[in-house]
């Protein structure tokens, strides 16, 4: 295509008319013209402007459509962030958590040993100490003391009543030995022939009834002694019972309870007056499930929180109760606690005792996967998840030992789910490094 400006310039000039209107005979005047070979050059270099002007336009748009298709279409895809977790070396313990009562471990009843006695004074209350023997309580001993002189009446009597027969067996004896010397004279004079035989059996018959006589009299005296006997063993009745009157202490310990109030009918078959805990010891009472009975001997230690206490108490296991109960499938544990006037029996409480501690590899408990093929980790390693078999230990709180499959220093998903698989990219992201395990694994106490 050629420029007007181009196109102009080659159109041949036309003549003018003169002002005659005539023909004119002069001669016309040359016209110029333009090479043919610049009239060319020119179409061409306008042409060739044109098409490098398209040209420059074509890759200005062709760039800016690139640009925007680039911001356009969307990037790809990254794998998904999850938290993992290192396996580290510690030290683990396990501890079996029970929960229970406090108990006085030997409870002991205190009641009175009389019946019908009314009860004068209670001397101690709730909460005091006592010491073996202490009189607790006192009872109406009128009634006993009366007893008591009646008692000495008949020891008196029964003396006397010895006395006399003691007197008669005498007076008995006297009559025989009478008797017998006048049965020998009666027996010389037979001989001689100066007394009779009637007069020889009379003797011979008052010698043998002097004779009862003085049996007679000695049964008499047994008689008298046993009922001096009775009436000594009464008085030593009456004396326990008078003594009774006093409540006391079988042993020391602290009062726990107390039901005496003044006035009252005491007796044997009734409530106790008192309850008391031998020597303050307490004890929590808890139960464990049957399955966790093995770990737990006696003398392991454990920590007692109980119910009002701001700080934990120390105790030892104490005793395991041989049998489990066949409804329930609990057995009993019973942890010694130190004597303290703020332990209290019926309190609740929650023991920590300690079955076992070593070191090993520990990872956390939300790590762990469990299926009908047993418990599974899933390890990380460059980014990729592989799922790996584990056999475990110990636990506490905050950890799992992981006995075989795991490595120190590995890393696992901190928290595995059923949403990845063997083989899955992912992005890691390290959990933060709490003080105790930071601290664990630099070796600190």
């Amino acid at each position: 295509m050629i420029p007007p400006r181009e196109a102009a310039l080659s159109q041949p000039e036309r003549p003018t008319s003169t002002p005659t209107g005539g023909s004119s005979a002069a001669p016309r005047p040359r016209r110029r013209r333009w090479p043919i070979a610049a009239l060319l050059l020119a179409a061409a270099a306008g042409a060739a402007a044109y098409v490098f002007e398209d040209d420059i336009r074509a890759k200005v748009g062709g760039l800016e459509t690139g640009r925007a298709q680039a911001a356009t279409e969307p990037a790809a895809p990254k794998p998904p962030a999850i938290t993992v977790a290192t396996a580290t070396r510690r030290e683990i313990a396990e501890t079996l958590v029970t929960t229970g009562t406090l108990v006085a471990r030997d409870e002991i009843l205190v009641g009175s040993q009389i019946d019908g006695l009314r009860l004068e004074a209670y001397l101690v209350d709730v909460g005091d100490h006592v010491e073996q023997g202490q009189v607790l309580a006192r009872l109406d001993r009128d009634m006993v003391e009366t007893q008591l002189v009646q008692n000495d009446s008949n020891i008196a009597r029964a003396e006397a009543a010895i006395a006399q027969v003691e007197a008669a067996i005498a007076e008995a004896e006297a009559s025989v030995v009478e008797a017998d010397a006048s049965l020998q004279r009666a027996v010389t004079l037979k001989r001689t022939g100066n007394a009779t035989e009637e007069t020889l059996t009379a003797r011979q018959t008052a010698a043998r009834v002097a004779a009862a006589r003085v049996a007679a009299q000695k049964q008499n005296l047994k008689v008298a002694q046993s009922e001096r006997t009775l009436a000594f063993a009464q008085r030593r009745e009456i004396e326990l019972r008078l003594a009774r009157t006093e409540v006391k202490a079988p042993a020391a310990g602290i009062v726990a309870s107390r039901t005496a109030q003044v006035g009252q009918i005491v007796g044997m078959s009734g409530e106790p007056l008192f309850r008391l805990v031998r020597d303050g010891e307490i004890e929590l009472a808890a139960e464990a499930t049957e399955t966790r009975l093995h770990s737990v001997s006696v003398g392991q230690p454990a920590r007692v929180e109980v119910a009002g206490f701001p700080e934990p108490v120390a105790g030892r296991v104490r005793l395991i109760e041989p049998t489990v109960d066949a409804t329930s499938r609990l057995g009993l544990i019973k942890i010694a606690l130190p004597a303290d006037k703020g332990l209290r029996p019926g309190l609740f409480a929650r023991g920590m005792i300690e079955t076992a501690r070593r070191v090993g590899v520990v990872t956390p408990q939300s790590a762990l996967l469990f299926n009908a093929d047993g418990v599974r980790v899933q390890v990380v390693k460059d980014g990729v998840v592989a799922d790996r078999p584990v056999r475990t230990g110990l636990s506490d709180a905050t950890g799992v030992e992981v006995v075989e499959g795991l490595q120190e220093g590995e890393e696992v998903v901190a928290r595995a789910g059923g949403f990845l698989r063997d083989g899955d990219r992912i992005t890691a992201v390290r959990a933060p490094e709490t003080r105790a395990d930071a601290g664990r694994s630099r070796g600190e106490d």
